[in-house]
């Protein structure tokens, strides 16, 4: 078992930027690739990015690509989601999610377990 806890989400003006954070427990962390998910109002859950279990090789949703950092840091077993050029179009609710594999994947079903989900909302 992996316990996913998120944290970071709040309301934040357009242009703006936000650090989400999840803390991992249970297995042992550094196996396991990573995952950002979104949910916006009204819409199904969709990738936002996803890192390796090495930190080496990661992931972007189109949408975000140049604006969006994931990284990690397996010491302290925590995953980031460095979001900056906010736009109310990224309001959502933001899912960490792991992976049983190494390798990162962008669909959600691939992965295994989940955090609760942190509140993003951006004004414009």
């Amino acid at each position: 078992q992996v316990q996913l806890v998120e944290s970071g989400g709040g309301l934040v003006q357009a242009g703006g930027s936000l650090r989400l954070s999840c803390a991992a427990s249970g297995r042992t962390f550094s196996n396991h690739a990573m995952g950002w998910f979104r949910q916006p109002p009204g819409k199904e859950r969709e990738f936002v990015a996803a890192i390796s279990w090495t930190g080496g090789s990661t992931y972007y949703a189109d949408s975000v690509k140049g604006r969006f950092t994931i990284s990690r840091d397996n010491a302290q077993n925590t995953v980031y989601l460095q979001m900056n050029s906010l736009k109310p179009e990224d309001t959502a609710v933001y899912y960490c999610a792991a992976d049983l594999q190494r390798v990162p994947r962008t669909t959600a079903n691939a992965y295994n377990y989940w955090g609760q989900g942190t509140q993003v909302t951006v004004s414009s």
